[in-house]
């Protein structure tokens, strides 16, 4: 029995008048997924509790499943609550809130270490990997450091019109800290692989990625 640990974004606002949050499909496939496969699923967030969800990811035409996987945000577990040991993978899911609360938080970075350096899984999507800018190996360097990753880029940051909002732009981040960042065209599905590092670009990669992680699992 595999064990997952899912960490999503307690960021609510990106100021007074502009909510953010989780996006919702990049949780509710993966965690489909996850759970068809047998695994056992941990949500977790840097607050705990309720899990703030982007407005603009509850679009009228969203699939009864991924709505109801909502309940599990209800009351996630605070990372301070999370040990590293316990998780064959993580999994860090987008939505613009992860801008703002992961980067810096010092939980998320030993438990990604931790996870990476037992060789087990570390996996993220859209704007997910913002909880990898600082993520920092036990040797002091980036863990995307060399490792070819992507994530949601510059250019549909701008086509989303949502640059100008963000504290710094993701794909530039990334690659500030040496990865080797592959882009393709604005909303391609695009999944990225190094070993045991799997990201995803946008919404249109979660289930990619989701699958990557399961098949990455089974070959251990």
């Amino acid at each position: 029995m595999k064990n997952i640990l899912i960490v999503v974004t307690s960021a609510s606002q990106i100021h007074e008048e502009k909510q953010t949050g989780l996006w919702l499909s990049e949780f509710a496939e993966p965690y489909i997924e996850f759970t068809e496969a047998g695994y056992n699923i941990t949500v977790a967030s840097p607050m705990g509790g309720q899990t703030p969800i982007d407005p603009s990811s509850l679009s009228d035409n969203l699939h009864q499943e991924i709505r109801d996987a909502r309940k599990h945000l209800e009351n996630t577990v605070s990372l301070n609550e999370v040990n590293a040991a316990d998780y064959d993978a993580i999994f860090l899911p987008g939505g613009h809130g992860t801008m703002f609360d992961l980067p810096d938080n010092a939980k998320l970075q030993t438990l990604l270490r931790s996870i990476y350096e037992a060789n087990k899984i570390v996996a993220a999507v859209c704007h997910g990997p913002a909880g990898l800018v600082h993520a920092k190996l036990s040797n002091g360097r980036y863990l995307v450091e060399g490792k070819r990753i992507t994530a949601f880029t510059d250019s549909e940051e701008h086509a989303a019109n949502m640059a100008t909002y963000m504290p710094f732009l993701l794909e530039k981040k990334l690659r500030e800290a040496g990865s080797v960042f592959i882009a393709t065209p604005d909303w391609t599905d695009h999944v990225e692989v190094d070993g045991n590092l799997i990201t995803g670009q946008n919404p249109q990669s979660t289930l990619q990625v989701a699958r990557k992680v399961i098949s990455n699992l089974a070959a251990q």
